[in-house]
């Protein structure tokens, strides 16, 4: 029995969907559907029940799932320990550099426990999905994020900040609120380029906004150099003084904030857990 086997098993029953469970593996449809087929035929029992409308678990896959779960993790813990004499540490982030990020490397290599951390640039899904399968040992992650397959720990507070064109009617002042803000020139990234951080930013907003979303965070930021009352929201540290000159970076008053998380499997040993928090945290 192969661990990719039960890995396509249980992301296909995370998602009840062939083609969705295909997306977040990065592979094609016909090699998930052919790898649940022959884990069945080696199980000896049928573990989901599929028709042109919907994907179900059967008893016998709804035992089967949290045993498998417990395999991935059993894997990815042999991984942790085997890789411990040297210490290595993958770590899931952003396509961003930060101060917090700079900092924490340095205690991490600096730390009784002591680590080589190696950066792996994902988008969030992925991100998440390389965690749970054991491909990294932990990710960074802003927002509103839960998990029953994942230890989500918060480690640090993040304010919001306004970017606004050099144009824009609010320049100049230190701080803004979002009465100062025109609601219509909102430029939202889309949900599907970083979930928890969407969900973050519309809960911090009265009303949701009108205009179509933008991509990610850096083609909400193109949009607003164009100039007018366009504007957008990022966490303070995402672009870390990297913004284009035609654009600011201005805090909120009263102030907005975001959390950031470090998102570990239920595997990692919880002393491990706390130095990472301890790390990335303020």
């Amino acid at each position: 029995m192969e661990l990719r086997a039960l890995r396509y098993f249980v992301t296909v029953a995370e998602e009840l969907h062939f083609g969705r469970a295909a997306e977040r593996l990065q592979i094609v449809q016909p090699a998930v559907s052919q790898q649940i087929a022959r884990l069945e035929r080696e199980l000896g029992v049928r573990l989901l029940e599929r028709n042109s409308r919907r994907v179900r678990l059967t008893p016998a896959g709804e035992r089967v799932l949290a045993a498998a779960r417990e395999a991935l993790a059993a894997a990815a813990r042999v991984r942790v320990v085997a890789g411990e004499s040297v210490a290595g540490l993958r770590i899931g982030v952003a396509s961003c550099i930060t101060p917090r990020l700079d900092r924490a490397l340095a205690r991490l290599r600096e730390s009784e426990r002591r680590a080589e951390p190696r950066l792996v640039v994902l988008p969030v899904t992925a991100r998440l999905d390389a965690v749970r399968d054991g491909e990294l040992d932990l990710a960074l992650v802003r927002g509103t994020l839960a998990s029953t397959t994942l230890t989500v720990t918060p480690a640090w507070s993040e304010p919001l900040h306004a970017v606004l064109s050099r144009e824009h009617p609010a320049v100049g002042k230190p701080t803004v609120s979002l009465h100062d803000l025109d609601p219509h020139g909102l430029y939202l990234p889309a949900r599907d380029s970083d979930p928890p951080l969407h969900d973050a930013i519309l809960a911090a907003l009265p009303t949701a906004p009108s205009r179509p979303p933008a991509g990610d965070l850096l083609n909400a930021a193109f949009e607003v150099s164009r100039g007018g009352e366009a504007w957008t929201l990022i966490p303070a540290e995402q672009f870390a003084g990297s913004l284009p000159d035609r654009l600011l970076q201005v805090p909120f008053d009263p102030l907005m904030t975001v959390d950031g998380h470090v998102v570990t499997s239920p595997a990692t040993p919880a002393p491990w857990v706390a130095s990472y928090v301890a790390a990335f945290g303020d």
